[in-house]
């Protein structure tokens, strides 16, 4: 094998490289090393000052939807942010403070993401991945939802890194949790993400898991209906 000539061509690949492509890896790059260096950042201040720091940096909204066809203006309107929080203490102060799931009104949704990145299916962070939904019947809703708060603060769902953030939705006759993740064509992550979320729920075999992209909910306009995977 001449691995002269090979050397030759991928030289020549490279420098034919769209540099469009050049310059979004490169800027891709640095936001990944600026992003990274500011978790340590707060990391380090944090701990500086006797905290425990999270993983990520969370933020809760609060949604009072309106009954009727749902549009991305009025979503956006409705979409209410309740507090942020980065470390242990944080997180408890916030969240016993947060009403409980049995006292809040139907339709409502509650949510829980990673900060920069807002609970819109047309979210940049959020636009090619989905969801995976589980229905609950209102008496048990608010201990599943608890346990998947907790899990996902503490880091502890598997692909974690892949994992925007999860909603509690309260409906008339149940209450719906879902997990949005950032890749609907990444199979094994997703997979591996509801065994996670059975697991750590411990979740009765009775119920069902059903996946859903964000790019199907965008065409029929529906959050949980006409779900494509059932697992």
């Amino acid at each position: 094998m001449d691995f002269t000539v090979e050397k030759k061509e991928s030289e020549n690949n490279a420098e034919n490289a769209h540099p469009t492509t050049l310059d979004s890896s490169s800027q891709l790059a640095s936001a990944l090393d600026s992003n990274n260096k500011e978790i340590e950042e707060r990391q380090a201040r944090e701990l500086k000052a006797g905290l425990h720091p999270l993983k990520h940096k969370f933020v809760f909204w609060y949604t009072r939807r309106t009954p009727g066809v749902r549009n991305q203006t009025s979503y956006e309107d409705n979409i209410k942010k309740i507090v942020e929080f980065s470390t242990v203490e944080g997180f408890w102060v916030c969240y016993c403070h947060l009403a409980r799931p049995a006292s809040l009104p139907s339709p409502t949704d509650l949510h829980l993401f990673k900060e920069g990145i807002r609970p819109l299916w047309e979210d940049s962070t959020n636009c090619n991945g989905g969801k995976w939904i589980i229905r609950f019947k209102k008496v048990v809703s608010g201990r599943f939802w608890e346990d998947l708060v907790l899990a996902l603060v503490g880091d502890q769902l598997d692909y974690g890194d892949n994992i925007c953030g999860a909603v509690l939705s309260i409906r008339f006759n149940e209450d719906i949790l879902s997990v949005w993740n950032r890749n609907a064509s990444d199979h094994q992550a997703v997979m591996a993400l509801r065994d996670s979320i059975k697991r750590h729920l411990k979740l009765p075999h009775s119920y069902v898991m059903e996946y859903k992209p964000h790019d199907a909910s965008l065409r029929d306009n529906s959050s949980y209906r006409n779900t494509w995977l059932r697992g």
